[in-house]
């Protein structure tokens, strides 16, 4: 098969055809991993940038798969048998062909899922809020409404909705959205932090937001404020994913696509936590602008708090390596107002042939701490998602110095890149989303159709 693409010079824009074959891969490459099983999801399986693992008293595990594509929103996976996961349930888009679901996160028995238009303007838009405490009507349920406690609408004229979520402490979710009076001075930046209230989740409520100054036509400061357009690459200057953790709940950690990385005070949540305000304003505290010189679109930011230091990952999203390098980034972030850059993961040997093989080629999304029971908490560990580049495991080596906040080396114990699903038009695997749980087992899903893989590392250094 032969594949084109565009290719942008700076200074002079012009389309350039390039007839490239795509080297097919014809058996599972693999170090220190192995797979212990796998479910297609009936050929929809199409993985997003959210899953989540439910223990039930009797023994039972659900895992919570969300679609990245329109017409499935949410699969339900028993993983009790890790070798034999079952589908238990698929339920379809709220809004078939409009609206994808892409991320979710679940506490106790409460699921947030996201709703994301293709469009501006469209619906459904937001936020469902679902009950997932009885297995019964997860069996029956033919639709998100039959679990519906709420849905939180953020549609707007210029708003797709939650892009994604981050749920995990049963009291408030972190939105990358849109809202119904939302303006974006450039229609890249449609999606800003949103902090909402579900203590009571049959009535969510916005408890604070913040965005880039100059980003929407309402900010005070503009003219002044607007900020510069990366070139030839700009992605828009919109937030991707926010984590706040409960043993720091008066932080957030955020990557801002071309924003960089962001560290946010949200010391103000606990005046509204304690019923003595409504709302409050997060602040920013300390930034890493990765873009320019590099491509950006910063993903996912990962703390290590006993250490001091976070793992941040840029998204790839051309096809064959044409935004390359993409970057895992380990930042050492002691002092808050000032991140620092102290290394970045090695790319793969292969590299060059990996680029050929089809789809996206490089790093994409990190293993979250859910912080759940259900989930592994990693102090020395990075494990990544990264399209055809399979997923890959990386250790914090410490040095030998002593120095105190000496940062760690950066090595690669191992990886696992299976052939490309049957029929995917990407030719190749697409890792796109990746968790560990307790047991140290790794769930993986296939962005296009391959759905679920459940592998597990076999190396002699820990997975911790």
């Amino acid at each position: 098969m032969r594949v084109t693409h565009r290719v942008v010079a700076v200074g002079l824009i012009c389309t350039v055809l390039i007839a490239l074959p795509v080297r097919s891969q014809d058996s599972t490459e693999q170090k220190n991993m192995a797979l212990v099983g796998h479910n297609d999801l009936n050929g929809r399986g199409d993985g997003g940038e959210g899953m989540a693992i439910q223990q039930w008293p009797d023994g039972r595990r659900l895992l919570y798969f969300a679609h990245v594509e329109q017409e499935n929103c949410l699969s339900i996976v028993d993983v009790t048998h890790p070798e034999n996961p079952v589908l238990v349930n698929q339920l379809p888009s709220a809004g078939p062909g409009v609206t994808r679901c892409n991320s979710l996160g679940l506490s106790g028995n409460v699921l947030a899922v996201a709703n994301q238009t293709d469009k501006v303007g469209k619906s459904p838009a937001g936020m469902w809020v679902l009950d997932v405490s009885d297995f019964g009507r997860i069996q029956k349920a033919r639709s998100l409404k039959d679990l519906a406690l709420s849905f939180y609408d953020t549609s707007g004229p210029h708003s797709r909705g939650v892009h994604c979520l981050w749920f995990v402490d049963g009291e408030f979710a972190h939105l990358s959205t849109g809202s119904k009076d939302s303006d974006p001075t450039n229609p890249k930046d449609d999606q800003y932090y949103s902090i909402v209230d579900l203590r009571d989740p049959r009535h969510p409520r916005e408890v604070g937001h913040w965005w880039l100054p100059g980003t929407q036509k309402s900010d005070s400061c503009l003219p002044g404020c607007l900020p510069e357009r990366p070139r030839p690459l700009d992605h828009g200057y919109r937030l991707h994913f926010a984590e706040s953790f409960p043993e720091h709940p008066d932080r957030t950690y955020a990557g801002y696509i071309d924003g960089g990385l962001m560290i946010f005070d949200i010391s103000g949540l606990a005046e509204v936590r304690a019923g003595r305000a409504s709302t409050f304003a997060p602040k920013l505290l300390g930034r890493v602008k990765f873009s320019p010189p590099f491509p950006g679109f910063t993903h996912t930011v990962q703390p290590f708090f006993s250490r001091g230091l976070a793992s941040v990952v840029d998204e790839t999203n051309n096809m064959l390596c044409t935004d390359a390098p993409k970057f895992i980034w380990l930042v050492d972030i002691h002092a808050e107002t000032n991140p620092v850059v102290m290394a970045t993961a090695p790319f793969p040997e292969n590299s060059t042939e990996l680029c050929k093989r089809g789809g996206r080629s490089g790093s994409h999304n990190l293993a979250p701490d859910l912080v759940s029971s259900t989930s592994a908490h990693l102090n020395n560990t990075i494990v990544a998602a990264s399209f055809n580049t399979g997923v890959r495991i990386y250790r914090l080596v410490d040095q030998p110095v002593p120095y105190p906040n000496a940062p760690p080396l950066i090595e690669e114990i191992g990886y696992f890149i299976p052939p490309a699903p049957p029929g995917s038009s990407a030719h190749s695997i697409q890792f796109n989303h990746v968790i560990v749980d307790e047991h140290a087992l790794i769930y993986a899903v296939d962005r296009v159709n391959g759905g679920l893989y459940i592998l597990k590392y076999t190396g002699k250094q820990p997975l911790d």
